[in-house]
């Protein structure tokens, strides 16, 4: 079985933060950068059908040379080879298309990208991706076992868990829950130097379209002063939360 694992390059949820060029553009001095969770789950998954089927795990993402030290992570966790698109992507859809052309040219049984990233929460690459390549798609798998040609895989929905079953070639948008976080693989002093001498390829971008961009960032307001309400006045309470806060 021959997977795919989407991989975002996305920043730490510690760091702080900021915008340059009057808001146009992000900041990325002093920010680190790591897999996207809902990816990193998805990898550990792909790893497990590694050691107990044989499978070849392969990662990618669609960026510039600075995501090379994820892709590397990647391999030290267990991955057996790495593309990188050479694109510095504007939209999802422009991702799904880099995706979709290399996908194409492998043949994978099984592709696997998070639900969305924790950067855009865009939610929209996997499915965009299935579109394209005319295959199921199952979102928000918490849950994935893989027999010969079928899959069956359970997904969260509201109110509960939903089980189905497809064939082959099947997109997932995995989220925690397909492993858990005591689960994630942290990379060993072998698994490093392993990575090392696996193959990291490099791939132009081909010609995509773009059918949105960012026009500018802001960061939410600023929380305002809290007001203490003496207990005993109510009435001051509720005009209030009616006048000011509207929220009854």
């Amino acid at each position: 079985m021959k997977i795919l694992v989407c991989i975002s390059h996305v920043p730490d949820t510690t760091s702080k933060i900021n915008f340059v060029g009057d808001g146009t553009a992000f900041d990325k001095g002093g920010v680190q950068f790591i897999i996207n969770p809902n990816d990193e789950f998805g990898l550990t998954r792909a790893i497990w059908f590694q050691q107990k089927q044989q499978a070849e795990v392969t990662v990618i993402t669609v960026g510039d040379a600075s995501c090379e030290p994820t892709l590397r992570k990647c391999l030290a966790i267990g991955a057996n080879r790495a593309f990188r698109v050479d694109l510095n992507p504007t939209d999802g859809y422009q991702v799904a298309q880099q995706l979709s052309a290399h996908c194409k040219e492998e043949n994978y049984d099984l592709i696997i990208g998070g639900r969305e990233s924790i950067d855009y929460n865009g939610a929209m690459v996997p499915g965009m991706l299935s579109a394209l390549m005319g295959y199921n798609f199952v979102t928000n798998c918490i849950g994935l076992e893989v027999e010969g040609n079928t899959a069956k895989a359970q997904r969260e929905i509201d109110g509960g868990i939903e089980s189905v079953s497809c064939q082959l070639p099947l997109v997932i948008g995995a989220q925690k829950g397909l492993v858990e976080e005591k689960d994630l693989i942290i990379p060993n002093m072998r698994g490093i130097m392993q990575a090392r001498q696996k193959s990291l390829t490099v791939v132009p971008a081909l010609e995509s379209e773009i059918r949105s961009s960012i026009s500018k960032y802001e960061k939410p307001a600023p929380k305002g002063a809290v007001k203490m309400i003496d207990a005993n006045n109510i009435d001051h309470l509720i005009d209030l939360l009616h006048n000011e806060a509207k929220v009854i």
